[in-house]
């Protein structure tokens, strides 16, 4: 298994970051396999859906409806709200698995592998890109 780290800004703002084009570029070398996305974080998650067409926005959208940034969680510290940001993963989790065919994600034509970023106090993340090649 072939396996790094990537470092990721999100920035200060809840955010849906397309990473396809930094694992494309991962397992190019490769013949077939399993790329395995996963995030060491509590608070974010890796999900596998179409950007740029609004899909992204309505996501956070969403998350924001059914995570309401307020005051009704038991985590309390950091920005307010900041529970439900270690809620999200278990709804958008932190990993996701991707086949490789031919050094090529085996994607759908409009999905994409993205970083799911609702916690606007911690801006910097790592994402292990990990390739079981088969």
């Amino acid at each position: 298994m072939r396996s790094e780290v990537i470092q990721v800004h999100t920035g200060r703002s809840e955010v849906v970051l397309d990473l396809t084009d930094r694992c494309a570029e991962f397992v190019a070398a490769a013949n077939d396999g399993l790329l395995h996305v996963f995030v060491p974080h509590a608070t974010a998650g890796v999900a596998i859906l179409e950007t740029g067409a609004g899909s992204d926005d309505d996501l956070l959208a969403a998350l924001q409806d059914l995570l309401p940034k307020d005051d009704r969680w038991r985590h309390r510290h950091g920005s307010k709200g900041h529970g439900r940001d270690h809620v999200m993963p278990a709804l958008v989790p932190p990993y996701a698995t991707v086949p490789v065919i031919g050094g090529r994600l085996a994607l759908g034509t409009w999905q994409s592998i993205c970083l799911v970023d609702l916690n606007v106090d911690n801006p910097d993340r790592e994402v292990r890109l990990s390739l079981l090649e088969g």
